[in-house]
């Protein structure tokens, strides 16, 4: 009997995803481990984890490239300053949100910042048409000031 319910959730796997989501809940719930489809189960749930460090890197990249944009867009940052600071908050927020809740992310986001600032560097340079020479190579600062909500590259350069 099992098997067959095995079978039926693999082919429902294919056909209804959702489906076979809230089956395999059902299944979970009852601990009826041996109907489970274990094989998608297992890549479904690492696929968690992979799109967990997906979301984190596009926050890191998305907030270098505001960080570098309100520290090197002179032209428009006295108009655009307000809305570039609020980005830049609502990008640190989400970030510091998912590493309280995952702090084993940490350490990933940390092995993954300079390649995440190179992808900021490079939406920074198109969203302001300045050249990518323009910002450096190098990360602006190190993760935890970047991270930090009461810093911004700008307070640096006025001081």
């Amino acid at each position: 009997m099992s098997k067959t319910l095995r079978e039926d959730l693999k082919q429902l796997y294919e056909k209804d995803y959702h489906l076979w989501v809230l089956e395999t809940v059902k299944s979970l719930k009852q601990r009826e481990l041996n109907s489970l489809d274990w094989e998608n189960l297992i890549d479904e749930v690492l696929d968690l984890s992979k799109r967990e460090k997906r979301t984190i890197e596009s926050l890191l990249i998305r907030l270098f490239e505001y960080l570098l944009i309100c520290q090197y867009w002179q032209l428009e940052k006295e108009r655009n300053r307000g809305h570039w600071e609020r980005e830049i908050n609502n990008f640190r927020l989400q970030i510091l949100r998912q590493l309280e809740d995952s702090p084993s992310l940490k350490p990933h986001l940390e092995q993954r910042s300079q390649r995440c600032y190179q992808d900021g560097r490079k939406l920074a340079a198109k969203h302001s048409q300045l050249s990518l020479e323009t910002f450096p190579e190098n990360a602006i600062a190190p993760l935890e000031k970047v991270l930090d909500e009461n810093w911004l590259p700008n307070e640096e350069l006025e001081e």
